[in-house]
This record gives C-alpha cells, structure tokens and sequence, in this order.
C-alpha cells in the first residue's frame, strides 16, 4: 500500500529554514514557543509519516476537520474522527496515517519551546472541538491562516515574533476551550434559530452541509426552518449557505496568493471546476477574474 508524506492536491506547507529555527531557539520571545513546520493537507488520501524518539525532535499538532484517521505513541493506536485534535510529545516514538476509505483533512503544526510542553500536556489523546451554539471554529481556522501568511511573508523579526504572539492565542483556545467559548457565550444566548443555523453554517465552511443536517442542528423540520429562514433572510438555506462560501473564496483571493484549487477545498467544494461554475454564477465573473479586478 501506498504511503505518502506529501503531495496531496490543494497542499500548502511552510518549513522554517533550520538557521531561523536555531536563532528563536535563543530568543527572548522564540526560547518560550515556536513554529518549525506549518501546513494544511486536503483529502490526504495514502498520508503516512512515522518517526523513532530521536527523530520526534518536535511536537506535533494534527487538527483534523473532515475524514479520519489514526496516530500512535510508543505502540498505542487511537483512532481520530472529525473535529478532533491532538498533539503527539516530543521525544517518544510515533506514527500517524489517514484513514484509507475516508481520507482525513488536516491542519498541522510542527512546535518547539520551553512552554510547549504545557501546552501539550493532556492531549496526547484525541480531543474532539464539536461545531456548537458558542463554538468558535471560524475564528481559530482564521487565526491558523493569519500565522500561515504571516510566516509565507518573510523571516523578518516582527512577523516570527506575530506568529509566536498568535501561536501563543492559538493554542490558548485548545488548551482552555471552556473559556475561550464562554467569552462571548452572553452575545450567543441573544441569537434566534436561524442566527444559530448560520453560525453552524460558518463553523462548518469547509463541509459540504446537507439542508438536512441543517435542520438537525437546530431541531426543526425541513419545511418549517426553510419558512422561518427566507422569512428572516430573503433566501433559502443552502443559497446562503453558498454565498457565504463564495464570501469566503472571496477573502481567500483579495488576501491570499492560494491557487484555485486549495481555495475550492478550503470552502467544500472537492472539484474546483464545479467551485468556478459557483463562482462565477454567483460574482459574475471567474475567480481568476476576480483576482485580477482593481478594488478599493
């Protein structure tokens, strides 16, 4: 069987060079936490990687938000689902692959530092951040992407001292995910069905959402959440849904140098050619040509 440790369409990874990794391992900033690899693998079908205890030089952040798979520390196996995290500690054996059938999407993090460990601590099995009323999945998803382009931007001082700075949020938001979400839990208990239902809609960007699991989530009928919806909205459901999708694609292209395709994953759309279809019907132009127009 096929293992791969990259190479899945719609990738983007980042390795730090070895020199900036040796000079934050000093810093006064970068001593206490750090990013050494950074990446995100759609449909990562055949996704393999193993390492001994001298090669697991770093911990290991896999956020999976679709598909599944597995990972293992020093023999034992756990199997990981949808909406799970966990961190593999540095210095033990591991390994970690996507399930065959249903190939997982990752986000991923390479991390070293004096706090990582603390960190770390308590999720060496998997965690599951379940889309919810007070969920905040967006914003974190959002946060991954700013450290992402940060770090794609350059090694100058103040973007690895940002990316540590929001590495440091990023990883407060696993580690204390209670307070994190009761933080603005007063403004969610003010939002009605239909608030609910498009907050689970921008939770869930990257899925491909049925109606059904829309009125699921918010405990009504088809016919009657439908009603309810384009009564508060003017639309239907999975139209909005879509807008908010191509509202995303959007971002991705005024703020981003990401290809089509890693877009087109990113908001649920497996072929990209179907996404510029969307795009386009909904813009009136192609994404390309999106991308291309003067704005502001």
């Amino acid at each position: 069987m096929a293992k791969l440790k990259s190479g899945f369409t719609g990738e983007r990874a980042i390795v730090i060079p070895l020199p900036i990794v040796s000079d934050l391992e000093t810093d006064t900033l970068g001593c206490l936490l750090h990013i050494t690899d950074i990446g995100y693998y759609p449909k990562a079908d055949f996704h393999y990687r193993s390492r001994t205890k001298e090669e697991a030089k770093q911990f290991v952040l896999i956020y999976c938000v679709e598909g599944s798979g597995w990972f293992q520390i020093e023999g034992v196996r756990q199997k990981v689902l949808p909406d799970h995290f966990f961190i593999l500690p540095k210095g033990k054996t591991h390994a970690y692959g996507s399930n065959r059938i249903n190939p997982w999407t990752i986000y991923w993090i390479h991390f070293d530092g004096e706090k990582a460990s603390f960190f770390s601590e308590g999720h060496d099995k998997p965690t599951r951040i379940s889309p919810e009323k007070d969920s905040r999945i967006e914003e974190r998803i959002q946060l991954f992407e700013e450290i992402f382009f940060t770090l794609k931007n350059g090694y100058s001082k103040s973007n690895l001292d940002y990316s540590i700075t929001s590495f440091f949020h990023f990883l407060g938001s696993l580690k204390f995910l209670g307070a994190y979400r009761e933080s603005i839990s007063t403004k969610q208990n003010e939002r009605d069905v239909v608030d609910d239902a498009i907050h689970f809609m921008r939770e869930n960007i990257h899925k491909s959402l049925t109606l059904k699991e829309l009125t699921e989530y918010v405990g009504l009928s088809i016919s009657h959440f439908s009603t309810l919806f384009k009564a508060k909205t003017g639309y239907s459901p999975l139209n909005y849904l879509s807008q908010l999708k191509i509202q995303q694609a959007c971002h991705y292209l005024d703020f981003t140098d990401m290809k089509i395709n890693q877009i087109s994953v990113l908001i649920g759309f497996d072929d990209p050619f179907y996404f510029s279809r969307v795009f386009a019907k909904t813009m009136s132009i192609s994404p390309t040509e999106y991308r291309g127009k003067k704005k502001g």
